[in-house]
């Protein structure tokens, strides 16, 4: 299909969202000169379409320097390899990943309001047309949930940009604070999430994001804000939704297990020679680097193939496999996170006793080929929700509770449970660690630390590569808005934080 020339750039045709799922062709740029999307959203299938399209950015953004951004410039990994966004080589006028963020999050953004206004004006009865406005909505606070995590304070608006007087307002918008940001939009999902289907992700047609989600978001930004009872009671509607987490598999966690009965969302992936594909190149920085054939770093490992092209692997750093995720440890993630030998013998280059393991099974992708990897990627799953529940009880001055949740999390992974209640920072730690375990490699660590606080010491204590340790600045734990983005809003952004270091 040839490309089709914009006529206004800014706007959102669902047309073809509809075009994409007929013919599974790839289009470089939206068409809206034969459709007027304010007359396009007469139907529930047109709805449902429109919805379609904001999922799409959504690929863009879970790619290998997204985890690199969130997990290997951390105290938990690395990658020594000449990515600048590992080394933290970043300034506004070199933002790196920062732009793709920035790009798709706005992007994703555009597609939502643009599709919640026509939602709204769609000539549907309640019972229908709710439940679609609601998705659109926890949508929307998706994508801004991605922003102010990676960027502080950022522009926010809700305007279906459907002429040049919005798109100028809009393009001149200066920071929000994030606070105020979150606080709009928990509000409006606490409104809308109820009138969606109360069922787990798994249930949900499609694989679409449900309740389940907007209630996850919720809490993830009321703990952002420090509005513990807020995400507390969001948590709380998850758990009627999920019950026990002992009755899930830890198994289920490997990201080539689709759409399991734990996870909240996921990014969705599928691979065919001959027809659509829709991949990451995720596994290619998480699996052990590929001699020749099946043979990876020495062992052969059928599932794998001998078509996977791999490439400078992430690795843990010394503090998470020597001291939080021992191999002589009872933790049963650890096979999973971590691989020290394939069907029990050792990697060539882990055989010697304290050597470095590569990322482990959860990670890999079977039969990959080249770097087209077909698993979907963990965004959210309930574990991560208990242990939130679990900070949420410490912050409350609930310690009994805040012990009793972080037990659920310790009881599957079969170790020892925490008993003995000392004070606030001393459990607090140890939910810190617990997530580092639990959520090893899952796109959480760096928005964690920086929310505590402690992302910059924390890495640049324990990190173990030296590149990212001579980079690192504390301005460096939000991304820079890109140059361009500054220019084009007639200075209303800034990148204050960055000026003070001379970047």
């Amino acid at each position: 299909m040839k490309t089709i020339k914009l006529k206004s750039s800014y706007l959102l045709s669902t047309a073809l969202f509809l075009s994409l799922v007929v013919t599974s062709c790839d289009l470089n740029e939206i068409p809206t000169s034969f459709v007027e999307p304010k007359d396009y959203y007469q139907t529930k299938e047109q709805c449902e379409a429109g919805l379609n399209a904001c999922y799409i950015p959504l690929n863009p953004i879970f790619n290998y320097t997204y985890l690199i951004a969130m997990e290997g410039c951390t105290d938990l990994m690395y990658v020594a390899s000449g990515t600048h966004d590992a080394q933290l080589a970043i300034s506004p006028a070199n933002p790196l990943f920062g732009s793709t963020m920035w790009t798709q999050g706005y992007k994703g953004v555009m597609y939502a309001n643009a599709v919640i206004a026509g939602i709204q004006r769609a000539p549907l009865e309640d019972g229908v047309k709710l439940p679609m406005l609601a998705e659109g909505m926890v949508m929307r606070a998706f994508y801004y949930y991605f922003l102010t995590s990676t960027f502080g304070d950022v522009p926010f608006y809700t305007e279906d940009v459907e002429d040049e007087v919005v798109l100028e307002r809009v393009s001149h918008l200066g920071r929000m604070p994030a606070k105020d940001t979150r606080d709009y939009l928990i509000r409006e999902l606490q409104e809308y999430v109820p009138l969606m289907a109360q069922i787990r992700s798994c249930d949900v047609e499609n694989n679409r994001c449900g309740a389940a989600m907007g209630w996850m978001l919720i809490a993830k930004m009321a703990m952002w804000n420090k509005q513990w009872e807020t995400a507390r009671d969001a948590i709380l509607e998850l758990e009627k939704i999920y019950g026990d987490l002992s009755q899930y598999d830890y198994a289920d966690v490997m990201f080539r297990n689709k759409n399991t009965p734990e996870s909240i969302f996921e990014i969705q992936h599928t691979y065919s020679v001959t027809g659509l594909k829709y991949t990451s190149s995720i596994a290619a920085i998480c699996m052990p680097k590929r001699d020749k054939d099946d043979i990876y770093d020495g062992l052969r490992i059928p599932e794998l193939g001998n078509q996977a092209t791999t490439w400078t692997s992430l690795r843990p750093n010394t503090y998470y496999f020597a001291s939080l995720q021992p191999k002589d440890g009872t933790d049963i993630r650890t096979k999973y996170n971590l691989a020290w030998e394939y069907d029990g013998l050792p990697f060539n280059s882990t055989a010697a006793a304290g050597a470095r393991p590569w990322m482990g099974p959860k990670f890999w992708c079977p039969e990959m080929v080249n770097i087209a990897d077909h698993n979907n990627t963990k965004v959210f799953r309930y574990a991560d929700a208990i242990l939130m529940m679990a900070e949420c009880y410490l912050e409350l001055d609930d310690t009994d509770n805040a012990m009793r949740y972080l037990n659920m999390v310790k009881d599957r992974a079969q170790i020892a449970r925490y008993e003995t209640f000392k004070n606030y920072d001393h459990l607090h730690e140890e939910i810190e660690r617990e997530r580092a375990r639990e959520l090893f490699g899952e796109f959480q660590r760096k928005y964690d630390l920086v929310r505590w606080g402690s992302w910059y010491r924390q890495t640049f204590d324990y990190t173990d590569y030296k590149s990212l340790q001579d980079n690192i600045l504390p301005c460096h734990e939000y991304y820079p808005i890109p140059d361009k983005e500054v220019t084009y809003s007639g200075n209303a952004l800034d990148n204050d934080a960055y000026a003070e270091w001379g970047l």
